[in-house]
């Protein structure tokens, strides 16, 4: 894997970067079409027609990929057939062929080619790529696709270059630290995939020009400084303005250091260690 640069023979084009795609298989090759749905695009509203995520619509079409988040084929060993781009996701995903004929999507971990055999279950080997509950992975081990709860899925580190670490076992209880810094509880029945995910370059790629960005479906950003007060907290005022408050949302939220979990959420019980604030390098409260 690595990252191409292009020549400067423009604006756009000067400083902007785009993967090589050496980690896919073959390019060329067409998705499953058995594992494909069709996206609706929504442009951030929600059911009742409502903007409720900014800065969105337009974009190119999109088909999605069915991945399979749960693992469930026990005992039935698949092969690699091929390593293939994802235009709904960062990180690559991995097409399985398993041995009863059937075919599936995966999260690609890094290192993983394909012809290599992956499995799941829980009386398999801890192997990048297998998929086993969190009572048979061993201490120390990078594990990705960590569900939350027995059978649902996974929910965490599912986006390029990141993974988890299986830290301890206590009873029913398993201790991992998340790529925040945080360090939570989670049972041990849980099912995690061996590995990092791969493609890490993700983050330091640049995209050089608005129009790429239009193409993945953002549409511009206007400051809160220069709405009208009617539209957002910071708005109006003579002239320019450097808004006079803290930075919020046109809701009012903080954007900086403000507070967005909930006191009471359930899940707080579980969480052994806070991640560390990104503004004042403290442990969150």
């Amino acid at each position: 894997m690595g990252i191409r640069y292009y020549k400067p023979t423009s604006a756009g084009r000067r400083g902007a970067s785009v993967s090589d795609f050496s980690d896919i298989t073959d390019r060329k090759k067409s998705p499953e079409k058995a594992l494909l749905v069709r996206l609706k695009k929504t442009s951030g509203r929600n059911f009742h027609g409502k903007i409720t995520a900014h800065q969105r619509g337009g974009g190119s079409k999109k088909l999605y990929r069915m991945i399979d988040f749960k693992r469930t084929k026990d005992g039935i060993p698949a092969v690699v057939f091929s390593v293939e781009y994802d235009p709904n996701r960062t990180c690559r995903v991995a097409l399985l062929h398993y041995a009863d004929g059937s075919k599936s999507y995966i999260l690609a971990p890094e290192g993983l080619k394909a012809g290599a055999k992956v499995e799941s279950g829980s009386t398999i080997e801890p192997n990048l790529g297998n998929c086993l509950p969190l009572e048979n992975i061993p201490p120390g081990t990078a594990v990705h696709n960590i569900e939350m709860q027995p059978g649902q899925g996974g929910k965490l580190c599912r986006s390029a270059g990141t993974s988890a670490v299986m830290n301890a076992r206590e009873g029913d209880w398993a201790q991992i630290t998340l790529p925040s810094g945080e360090v939570r509880r989670i049972p041990t029945k849980c099912r995690a995939t061996v590995g990092a995910l791969g493609y890490s370059e993700h983050s330091t790629i640049r995209l050089g020009k608005a129009g790429r960005k239009r193409r993945m479906g953002i549409r511009p950003h206007v400051r809160g400084v220069a709405m009208n007060p009617v539209a957002h907290p910071m708005g109006g005022g003579e002239g320019r303005s450097k808004g006079g408050r803290h930075p919020c949302s046109p809701t009012g939220k903080l954007a900086k250091g403000g507070r967005t979990r909930k006191r009471r959420k359930p899940s707080k019980s579980a969480i052994i260690r806070r991640r560390k604030s990104r503004r004042y390098g403290q442990l969150k409260v």
